[in-house]
């Protein structure tokens, strides 16, 4: 990657990038498929073939007529989920391979192995742990819970994965998020006093004396975006915003999600815009270019953010370096899993799907 063509590139004005884009997708044709997650910019967004969460958007290119390249707009671990998911022949490609998920970085591989062998030690192997991974996260830690009879769940199925869960063991290991894990448990019945939460950065994880009795224990992550929204937000709404509905992400702190009217996956959010009524008053707790790009699809209802919240790793996706990307399909570097983990990975992959319909969203 040529950093000072880059930045070139970075320097052209919008409809110049836009018209060189246009060119050389017109060159490529139905051999190039193009993904951008809900979180980005909407120039790029209106550029996609599809414009979804990140395994929707990686199911669709694996069943895409042509799609030999797929152009991932998204962060890192998307592009390693439509790198396991695409078909021998396509190939992978992310503009911005330092675009990675800070959430999902939160947790990495040997972190996650000390974590386990420390659980079936501090509860003495006398209960079956289930390890559960939210989407948002790494090729590895996916592989991780496929090896070892756990599976994924997405913000929209998380509940039915808990209900399976528990059926198979005593106890879920959830990780990397600890909001969309405490929120999911306390949803489906678990006492706070059966969570407990492991810290990586402290001894034993920092709660080795409740391990044994926790139903639940989560993995001490957030998703930056997710974790500015506070009570003092909503409580503004209510006071100079009366009438006005507060719908947020599960992703949020439990206090937060505890005061809203409504919460769900970004696609329940984006449902619960589309079902308003014209004139109607939200805000909304997530990403601010989703936000942003339901204010103008839906112009008649009144769209605001509950905080502006961007994310900063998915607007490293910018036209330039996807021009970039684009002009050097094929001598750009390519997203790979090792077999092993990709193996792995679509284990459990393939275990959430059994489980049943997943929902439109996966974030």
């Amino acid at each position: 990657m040529n950093l000072s063509d880059i930045t070139t590139l970075e320097s052209l004005p919008e409809s110049e990038a836009l018209a060189r884009i246009h060119t050389v997708r017109r060159q490529w044709g139905k051999d190039l498929c193009l993904l951008a997650h809900l979180y980005q910019r909407k120039a790029i967004a209106q550029l996609a073939d599809y414009v979804g969460d990140s395994y929707g958007l990686s199911q669709s290119a694996a069943h895409a007529e042509g799609g030999k390249y797929i152009v991932f707009c998204g962060v890192r671990f998307m592009a390693e989920s439509a790198a396991i998911l695409a078909r021998s022949e396509q190939k992978v490609i992310h503009p911005d391979p330092e675009a990675g998920c800070p959430m999902a970085d939160m947790a990495s591989l040997p972190e996650v192995i000390r974590a386990w062998q420390g659980l079936q030690n501090f509860t003495q192997k006398a209960a079956t742990i289930i390890p559960i991974t939210y989407m948002n996260s790494t090729a590895d830690i996916k592989a991780f819970c496929g090896e070892r009879s756990g599976t994924i769940c997405t913000s929209s199925n998380a509940t039915k994965t808990f209900e399976w869960a528990f059926r198979q063991g005593q106890k879920i290991f959830f990780l990397p998020d600890e909001h969309l894990g405490r929120n999911t448990a306390l949803k489906y019945g678990v006492k706070p006093e059966e969570i407990a939460v492991w810290d990586p950065e402290k001894p034993n994880g920092g709660s080795s004396e409740l391990y044994a009795s926790a139903k639940v224990i989560l993995w001490r992550g957030y998703c930056p975006v997710h974790q500015k929204f506070t009570t003092r937000d909503i409580d503004h709404v209510r006071r100079y915003h009366p009438g006005a509905k507060v719908v947020v992400h599960p992703e949020c702190p439990s206090e937060v999600v505890s005061m809203a009217d409504a919460v769900g996956s970004t696609d329940f959010i984006r449902r619960y815009v589309a079902e308003a009524k014209p004139g109607d008053h939200i805000f909304i707790g997530t990403e601010i270019n989703l936000v942003e790009n339901l204010a103008s699809q839906y112009p008649d209802r009144k769209i605001h953010k509950l905080h502006r919240s961007l994310c900063l790793t998915m607007y490293q996706i910018t036209l330039g370096r996807l021009l970039y990307a684009l002009e050097n399909l094929e001598t750009f570097e390519t997203v790979s899993v090792p077999p092993s983990t990709a193996h792995f990975a679509k284990v459990a992959l393939d275990r959430m799907l059994s489980l049943g319909a997943v929902g439109n969203d996966q974030r």
